[in-house]
């Protein structure tokens, strides 16, 4: 899929007469006649093509003076895929974006996190967005607005501030200008879902007392989604106390800007049902996108196995069970130390070490409805531990000191706002670093879609399995066909073992 596809209209004419579902967030259809904007997939009569105006974000719709359409409700299509598989500074301004920067910290913020001026940041979102970082903000703000209207019995007040508006009034004017509707009559007129509808809206039915802080969702995604691999590897390294599989839901500890949180994630056919517990609700748009990352739910599962198919060995492992995720996470810096522990132990022995860490350094949290217990330290309070506390080798104990005090100090960054290439120089820098542990960070924490793991002892053994190269060199250079997707290739052949990472828990 190309960048851009909204520039080529005949494309997304045929995209909007076809009602494909897949297209939904790569482009919006903005209705002359009627001034409101959709996703493709909406189920109305397709308006005529000379009627037809396309932009490359709902924030570029709403700044054009369009509405969101009552049916489709395009401002809450997945998330593009072109922020998933680029590491350019609109990819990661978009994803600084989504993780509320610019409703914490202004665009100032978002600039300083990037290392570049307000003004590169806004022309150059301008010009392939149609919008600038204030406008893009603005629409998730009325995104996250409709979903607390929708789903709580909230007071109007409180949700504006928990959404991020500054004042009722700006509240009410946003929501009335994109959605064309008061808040109380979107409260009334709040919709029961149905199995086809991928909205981020209430798992059943209209508004209803919950416990305070809580609150029920459905995170879309484009079809297909196989979640065997994906909740099966989450749950298989669970950290206990972090971590757990309980009732059919991979459930979770997060740390959020305001305080902890906790997701429980459900994998459903046509979407993945999500229960947030947020000790301030000002967390729910960055919660939302910090588990649609882990999921990657915002991938483009068509394009990836499309790819994938050219070669003979991997098209009947995609055609088997298409639609494979690479599980990620919601802590970036968590992740990295977490892969420190998992250097040569099994996945037994790197829950144990991660445990031990938990259990002496997390920080509390309270949870009434599982076993968690605590959130996983922060790389500023493993920095401060006493290395001979650490049960493991001297060497991993350095590379681990090494990577907290890094972390800490901010020489290491991991941010979703990451520059990859910068961040792998970095982390190759480190002592105990080699390619598997770079990787497999590149491949889950910074979200590289074609990190690839040539000397993983799982990978070895599929590729001797499959016929596929012995060596770390010639598999690499076989693996050339497979990309920008590698990260992805490595889940189809992971999937050939009998480990426990690869099968939903029952």
């Amino acid at each position: 899929m190309q960048n851009g596809m909204h520039t080529d209209r005949d494309r997304c004419v045929r995209a909007v007469r076809s009602k494909d579902a897949r297209f939904d967030g790569w482009f919006f259809t903005a209705v002359l006649t009627t001034g409101i904007y959709c996703r493709p997939s909406c189920p109305a009569v397709p308006p005529k093509p000379e009627n037809m105006v396309f932009h490359p974000s709902a924030a570029a719709c709403q700044q054009a003076g369009f509405r969101a359409c009552k049916r489709c409700r395009p401002d809450t299509s997945p998330g593009s895929p072109e922020w998933n598989h680029r590491a350019d500074l609109v990819a990661r301004a978009m994803r600084l974006i989504a993780d509320g920067v610019v409703d914490r910290d202004g665009v100032p913020g978002l600039a300083a996190r990037l290392g570049y001026s307000t003004r590169q940041i806004e022309r150059q979102l301008l010009a392939e967005l149609g919008a600038g970082p204030l406008a893009l903000a603005r629409a998730q703000r009325a995104q996250t607005a409709r979903l607390l209207i929708e789903t709580t019995a909230l007071p109007m007040a409180e949700i504006a501030f928990a959404a991020g508006f500054s004042s009722i009034r700006s509240f009410n004017d946003t929501v009335r200008e994109v959605f064309a509707l008061s808040p109380s009559a979107l409260r009334t007129r709040a919709p029961r879902p149905t199995a086809t509808d991928l909205l981020s809206r209430p798992a059943a039915g209209p508004p209803r007392a919950a416990v305070p802080g809580t609150l029920s969702l459905r995170l879309p995604f484009r079809a297909p989604l196989n979640p065997d691999n994906l909740f099966g590897h989450l749950a298989a390294t669970a950290v206990p106390g972090v971590e757990e599989w309980r009732d059919g839901a991979y459930r979770r500890t997060l740390r959020l800007p305001h305080g902890p949180g906790i997701a429980a994630l459900t994998p459903r056919p046509d979407h993945v049902a999500c229960r947030l517990t947020l000790a301030d609700l000002r967390d729910l748009p960055v919660a939302i996108s910090r588990c649609r990352r882990l999921l990657d739910l915002d991938a483009d599962p068509v394009a990836v196995d499309d790819q994938l198919r050219t070669d003979p060995v991997l098209a009947p492992l995609v055609d088997k069970a298409p639609g494979r995720r690479v599980p990620r996470t919601v802590d970036e810096a968590e992740f990295a130390v977490r892969a420190v522990l998992g250097q040569q132990v099994s996945t037994a022995a790197a829950r144990t070490h991660a445990a031990r860490l938990v259990t002496a350094h997390g920080e509390p949290v309270d949870d009434p409805e599982g076993g968690l217990t605590h959130l996983f330290p922060a790389p500023e309070a493993l920095a401060a531990l006493d290395p001979e506390s650490l049960a493991m080798p001297r060497t991993r104990r350095t590379t681990f000191t090494t990577l907290v005090r890094e972390l800490a100090g901010g020489g290491i960054r991991l941010g979703v706002e990451s520059d990859w290439q910068e961040t792998r120089a970095r982390l190759l820098a480190l002592p105990g670093f080699g390619p598997w542990t770079v990787d497999v960070i590149a491949m889950r924490a910074l979200g590289d879609p074609d990190a690839f793991l040539p000397t993983d002892l799982g990978i070895r053994r599929a590729a001797a399995e499959l016929g596929l190269p012995a060596t770390p060199a010639a598999l690499t250079a076989r693996a050339a066909a497979w990309q920008p997707w590698r990260a992805y290739a490595v889940q189809y052949l992971w999937a050939t073992d009998s480990h426990p990472i690869n099968f939903l828990p029952v």
